[in-house]
């Protein structure tokens, strides 16, 4: 087996693994407050924000850092200081005994994160052009799929051995997945750029200078604001539909797992499509179709309707950071790719620290339904602006082929 495909289907396994246990705790962040001696629903809720959200602010700082010393030193060894540093963090976190303490490692596991976004890296620099979109669909459904395993396997967790319990177990996942990429992942690494680049500084900026690169960070941004900011109300929703037997947590998990499993089997065959027509093109109709799911989202009467309607946006969801990250690998400078996925995952973070607070704050003015419109909107200007920006990319190309020809 080539070594590309080897790294390839480890670090998906490991994805799914990272993610699985990861997501394994999240969910019940609330639960874990209130053990932790915390009273009142609203001083519950609010600090479960912060504490959440504080994590994807220190990641949003630090993650073209790591970037440019993945670029410098390898990805491999990126994604082993992540892991290996978050297990240690999961692990004292089992151990706080107020919510400061917790407040304080949330920070820290953001300060240290970059486990998916270094192996992204890896898997985009070690494999064939034509196949990295299908690569990393791939990754994608790894992680989509630990993210819709952890849940429920941690809800029964939670009943058995208990929220600290479960922050010891999820690190030990961690560090085993860590050590697989340890033993098992074989990077070729060159660091041909190291000379060039001077630092952080300097490739950050010829980066950031770059327009094709602007674009791909803008909408990398505007994605996760609008895909994520409406997902903490969809419980409520759910139970403004109202479901049989009143069972409302078991079918706001099942909204989620249609999603969840719709991405996941979509991600590498959009990916694949992405490797024969190009990656912007998937995107751009992957971010259209999911434009249109929305609007009918704030029509539905009944939570099947729901389901239905999360399923095919699921579908539309595999084909969007994938495909992002792909063009970013087409894009990048060479010997720069890690520093713009580094940028990428900056712009990631801060829309997923965003988009929750935002739309929690709009959905009490406007109503759910009228959230799930705005980001119809959102998403449409984001296809809209970059449909404009690839049309203007393929035309100066087109353009500085033909002053090719006419000179030779």
């Amino acid at each position: 087996m080539n070594a590309w495909k080897r790294n390839l289907y480890i670090l998906m396994v490991c994805q799914f693994l990272v993610f699985g246990s990861m997501s394994m705790v999240m969910p019940f962040l609330p639960l874990y407050l209130k053990e932790l001696g915390l009273e009142g629903q609203e001083t519950i809720q609010f600090w479960a924000g912060i504490i959440f959200g504080v994590n994807f602010l220190s990641q949003f700082l630090v993650a073209p850092l790591w970037g440019s010393l993945g670029d410098r030193y390898g990805r491999k060894i990126m994604v082993l200081r992540s892991g290996f540093g978050m297990s240690v963090i999961l692990c004292l976190t089992a151990m706080v005994t107020n919510h400061w303490q917790l407040l304080a490692l949330r920070m820290l596991n953001g300060l240290v994160s970059g486990f998916i976004p270094a192996s992204v890296s890896l898997v985009a620099t070690n494999t064939p052009k034509e196949n990295v979109g299908r690569s990393l669909g791939m990754l994608q459904s790894g992680a989509v799929g630990g993210s819709i395993m952890g849940p429920f396997i941690g809800g029964i967790l939670a009943e058995i051995v208990g929220f600290r319990q479960i922050f010891f177990l999820t690190a030990a996942v961690l560090c085993l997945a860590t050590l697989v990429v340890l033993v098992a992942v074989r990077e070729e690494f060159k660091p041909e750029g190291q000379n060039r680049t001077g630092g952080l500084w300097q490739s950050g900026k010829r980066i950031l200078r770059d327009p094709r690169l602007q674009v791909l960070f803008s909408v990398a941004f505007l994605l996760q604001f609008a895909m994520l900011g409406p997902m903490p109300m969809m419980s409520l929703f759910v139970e403004d539909l109202g479901v049989p037997g009143g069972y409302v947590a078991f079918f706001a998990g099942l909204v989620a797992a249609a999603m969840g499993a719709a991405n996941m089997l979509a991600s590498p065959l959009l990916g694949r499509w992405g490797d024969r027509i190009g990656s912007g093109r998937v995107l751009l109709y992957a971010m259209i179709g999911a434009a249109l799911i929305f609007v009918p989202h704030a029509m539905v009467l009944s939570v099947w309707q729901l389901l239905a309607l999360r399923f095919l946006l699921g579908l539309c969801a595999g084909g969007l950071l994938p495909s992002l990250n792909a063009m970013i690998r087409r894009l990048a400078p060479q010997g720069m790719e890690s520093t713009a996925y580094g940028f990428s995952t900056s712009a990631v973070s801060l829309g997923n620290m965003l988009g929750p607070v935002t739309y929690g704050y709009l959905s009490g003015i406007i109503g759910i339904r009228g959230v799930f419109l705005l980001t119809a909107g959102l998403l449409a200007a984001n296809a809209v602006w970059l449909g404009r920006s690839l049309k203007k990319r393929a035309s100066s190309e087109a353009d500085g082929n033909s002053r090719y020809r006419s000179t030779a």
